[in-house]
Parts: C-alpha cells; structure tokens; sequence
C-alpha cells in the first residue's frame, strides 16, 4: 500500500532525474532516511510508479495516482492559524493560477522558521519544509501535489491541469510514454 512519504519521494526523484543519483545522495536532498526512500521505491515499483530498470518515475502512471488517489492516499485538510512556509496553491505555479480573496490565511506547512501566518497544512512528509526550501523545482511539484490532496474540486482542476507540464518538464524523458 502506497504511503504519503512515497509521493514525497517519488516528486524528489522527478526533479533530480537530470542527474545520477543514489539512494544516500536522493535520502540526503530530501532529508530523510535512506531505508524510507528504498522502502518507498520497492513499494513505488510494485504499483508501477517507478521503473526500477531505468532508475526513473514512471511519469504517466504517477500523473493519474496523483490526480485520482493523492486525495484518498494522502488526504490534507487545512487546520489552525500558524507560523509556517507557504504551501499548497499558495505557491507557484499554482498561486498565479488560483484567484483567492484577500480575506482568506493562505495553507502553510507549520514551521517554527515561517514567516507567514496561514492554516496549517500537513507535508506530505515532515522533511518537506527543509527539502523545499533548497529546491525550487521540488516546491513547485510539492505544491502541485498539495493541492491534488484538498477536498476542493476546484483546486484540484486547477492543480491537474499544471500537474501533466509540471512532470514532463522534470521526469526523464524515458519515462514519460512508460
């Protein structure tokens, strides 16, 4: 059974595909352990998300996990006021693409180093704040991600929709058709 932890993972693998990498140097980026990313690639593998022989995201696969289990998986729903790292449509490419009244404290993933007051919201894995804030390109499909796990069917439409360019700009070609 897939866990939250392995879409972390797997969204930490699509965006590093550009590069050679190990099971100790992927643990390292996302700031976990090593046995979790193994565990969660075995379990990525058994469902098909992730190409074993090619060492890569099976891209095609994940993009209709994430749109239609993500939610079920890995559900997320927005709780008290906090400190935290802006997260979910509060980022981009989401952000530019949601209108929000003003009104409304935008999803942050709880932190003590955050700086903006919003509801919290629960990362896909605790590790997420630290991993995000050294990669764009990992903030930008976590917040994609996020927001595949609200209840909203708007933001989900929203996220689906920059979810398909999102992956094929970062998974390695070779498993895009896969």
């Amino acid at each position: 059974m897939l866990r939250p932890s392995d879409f972390y993972v797997l969204a930490g693998l699509a965006v590093n595909h550009d590069r050679p990498w190990t099971l100790r140097g992927l643990a390292s980026e996302l700031q976990v352990d090593h046995t979790l990313v193994h565990r969660a690639l075995e379990r990525a593998d058994t469902a098909g998300l992730y190409l074993a022989g090619a060492r890569a995201v099976n891209a095609g696969e994940l993009e209709q996990v994430l749109i239609h289990a993500a939610r079920f998986i890995a559900p997320a729903k927005l709780g008290e006021l906090v400190a935290g790292v802006p997260a979910a449509w509060a980022v981009e490419p989401i952000a530019s693409l949601v209108h929000q009244s003003g009104d409304d404290p935008p999803p942050v993933w709880p932190s003590a180093t955050g700086h903006v007051r919003g509801q919290a919201f629960v990362p896909l894995h605790p590790a997420a704040v630290v991993a995000a804030a050294a990669s764009t390109r990992l903030a930008e499909l976590l917040a994609t991600i996020d927001t595949l796990r609200t209840r909203d069917p708007r933001l989900r439409a929203i996220a689906e929709s920059a979810l398909g360019p999102l992956l094929k700009r970062h998974v390695h070609p070779s498993a895009r058709a896969a």
